[in-house]
């Protein structure tokens, strides 16, 4: 009994019929996890086998804390992006010097989601708007298809950031290997093919549908296939120089964990903290989007957990920072996985491959592992986000457009900050801008409409303003303005009526505003009253010498204030 009190619920109550969709879909995203997590690894700067460590005890720790049913766990191209780009300035590509710091970066990055989980901070998913967080992975999509082109055209050459790598491929992009970027340009043209036209194809000729998407799907790892026996029958690596993984050592990972040391932690800290807003907030949009279709529901707390703990088990068995995936994570959906069971049996299948099979990706060319990244990546680029919010918020698409260049021009954590910045700024600029109405009682009613928009009857000597955002130091001095505006319009004001039914929250500064507001008023011979105030404002309103002294002038309704005023 107290070993179930410990089980997640999908365990405890799992049902029979269940597993058959979670084996097939076990399977189905082992196959595409394959040429991901080498891939990706790549990306991240990182020997080939750290991706297939970072695929195995991550899934298994994630179906054990997280909350989703269905989200793919494992190597992705935005947070390998911000690992390459967090340790490139710290220590040089393929030492163990910069393997050691891409495992503490995953340590980290975990303990401080496990952290704001055990705090209960999962609010922080919805810290970044929506805006902000499409041109962060728009501007990285772009950042890592151009860093991937000279290794598709099996150039070598070194670069730091994007303007010199355009100025390094057009330097060298007479030294292209065709032979490699022969072999990267057909997987290239291949993959988008397949993600584009293959799946109808298949429907014309019969295949179900369903089938005929997942068959889309497993596209990479038939590119890896094939372009891996070609390289090995033809023996291009020596013949024509075409590069190669090479060796992958076999066998699982070895748990060990290493004490690191203070410059280390002081050089790391603020990439695993941006490195795990951008992976929570990317994972928790997914694993939300796939709920809502089959109306379940994720915990945000659950998944700082989920994702902390996939992290950690990462820096445990040698890996990098991980997080939900969304291709992965659709396909898992899609080939019908129930339960995280799916993820397990995907971890089960992962060690298998480190087993056993790992000799199979020695002539696997990265040029088909760059063409793969290019691929992913591209259709990473949301530009009807861009559309949308262009037509319907200017601040919004404003605020994504500088996100997306500053991810391009700046790098990728000086994007993020950026993109924070821009989010904190556009809600504080909207709530220190409230919406303000002066309003009129609809005729024959008891209902309250602004006087621009509707028909209304207005009293002779009251002005009736509702404020529609709560009262804080940013707006206090815009309301006060308003309502001195107001009143050199109307010189006969007897009585103003402030309508707080929109206020949530009062603050010091806007408390100290209103007190004096209300003595000014008062030296004018004009009597100020309050209507439909909140609950928890009004129990803190009470106990101050402002709520003392309007005791008598605060009504229930708008309706009863305004038939006090005409009462005289």
């Amino acid at each position: 009994m107290r070993i179930q009190a410990w089980m997640p619920a999908w365990l405890r109550h799992y049902q029979r019929d269940w597993l058959s969709g979670d084996v097939l879909a076990g399977l189905i995203v082992t196959v595409m996890l394959i040429p991901q997590s080498l891939a990706y690894a790549m990306l991240a700067g990182l020997p080939p086998e750290v991706g297939l460590y970072a695929s195995i005890l991550p899934l298994i720790a994630y179906a054990l804390l997280g909350s989703s049913m269905t989200l793919a766990v494992g190597p992705v191209a935005v947070a390998s992006l911000m690992t390459a780009s967090s340790l490139a300035p710290l220590a040089a590509q393929g030492t163990p010097e910069y393997l050691a710091m891409a495992i503490l970066l995953a340590l980290l990055s975990g303990l401080m989601l496990i952290g704001a989980g055990l705090l209960r901070l999962g609010f922080l998913a919805w810290f970044l708007s929506h805006p902000v967080i499409s041109g962060f992975i728009s501007g990285s999509a772009v950042l890592i298809a151009i860093g991937q082109v000279k290794y598709l055209l099996g150039i070598t050459f070194s670069s730091a950031g994007v303007l010199s790598t355009l100025a390094g491929l057009i330097k060298h992009l007479p030294e292209t290997n065709v032979v490699t970027s022969g072999i990267g340009i057909t997987a290239l043209v291949f993959l988008f093919f397949a993600r584009s036209h293959l799946a109808l194809l298949l429907r014309r000729i019969g295949v179900p549908a369903k089938v005929a998407e997942m068959v889309s799907k497993l596209a990479p790892i038939t590119a890896v296939i094939l372009s891996t026996a070609v390289v090995a029958s033809l023996d291009l690596a020596e013949t024509a120089q075409v590069s190669i993984v090479g060796n992958v050592p076999a066998g699982l990972p070895v748990l060990a964990m290493s004490l690191p040391s203070w410059d280390a932690l002081h050089a790391l800290w603020v990439p695993a903290m941006l490195i795990s807003l951008v992976g929570f907030v990317e994972s928790v949009s997914v694993a939300q989007s796939l709920a809502m279709k089959r109306a379940q529901r994720i915990q945000p707390d659950r998944e700082l957990l989920g994702i902390g703990a996939a992290n950690i088990a990462s820096a445990l068995s040698g890996g990098f920072p991980v997080t939900g995936g969304f291709a992965r994570s659709v396909v898992n959906f899609s080939a019908g996985a129930n339960t995280p069971v799916a993820s397990v049996i995907s971890a089960l299948m992962m060690g298998v491959v480190l087993i056993g099979l790992t000799s199979w990706f020695h002539y696997l060319p990265h040029t088909v592992l760059s063409a793969t990244i290019i691929v992913a990546v591209l259709g990473l680029i949301d530009m009807q986000t861009l559309k949308d919010a262009w037509h319907y918020d200017k601040a919004d698409a404003t605020a994504l457009l500088l996100t997306f260049f500053g991810v391009i021009v700046f790098g990728v954590e000086e994007g993020i900050v950026i993109g924070v910045a821009l989010s904190l700024a556009v809600l504080v600029w909207r709530s220190s801008h409230p919406h303000m109405a002066v309003v009129g009682r609809v005729p024959g009613t008891e209902h309250f409409r602004n006087i621009e928009r509707h028909q209304v009857e207005t009293l002779p000597g009251l002005i009736a303003l509702r404020i529609d955002e709560s009262l804080y130091f940013a707006n206090a001095q815009v309301l006060e303005e308003k309502i001195e505006s107001l009143l050199q319009q109307q010189p006969g004001t007897r009585d103003l009526l402030l309508i707080l039914s929109a206020v949530n929250q009062l603050d010091t500064t806007a408390l100290v505003m209103l007190t004096e507001l209300e003595r000014d008023l008062a030296e004018r011979h004009i009597r100020l009253h309050f209507a439909e105030i909140k609950g928890p404002v009004l129990d803190r309103l009470r106990n101050t010498p402002l709520g003392e002294q309007m005791k008598d002038r605060i009504y229930l309704s708008t309706h009863q204030a305004f038939l006090a005023c005409s009462a005289g």
